[in-house]
C-alpha cells in the first residue's frame, strides 16, 4: 500500500528530501507517485502537519 497526501499538505517540502526512491513531486500540494512509493513510511514521519496517509 502506497501512501498519499491530503489536501492538508503545506508544501514545505520536508517529505520530498526523505523519500528515498524519489517518488514525491511538488505542486500547491504535493503528490506521491504510488506505482513508484515503497511504503517505506519516511515521508509520514517527517510531515510537520500529517497530511500523509495510507492511500
Amino acid at each position: 500500500m502506497a501512501y498519499k497526501i491530503t489536501e492538508d499538505c503545506a508544501a514545505c517540502g520536508s517529505c520530498v528530501d526523505e523519500c528515498p526512491v524519489s517518488a514525491i513531486s511538488a505542486g500547491d500540494i504535493y503528490k506521491i507517485d504510488a506505482g513508484t512509493c515503497t511504503d517505506c513510511g519516511a515521508c509520514v514521519d517527517s510531515c510537520p502537519v500529517e497530511a500523509i496517509i495510507p492511500a
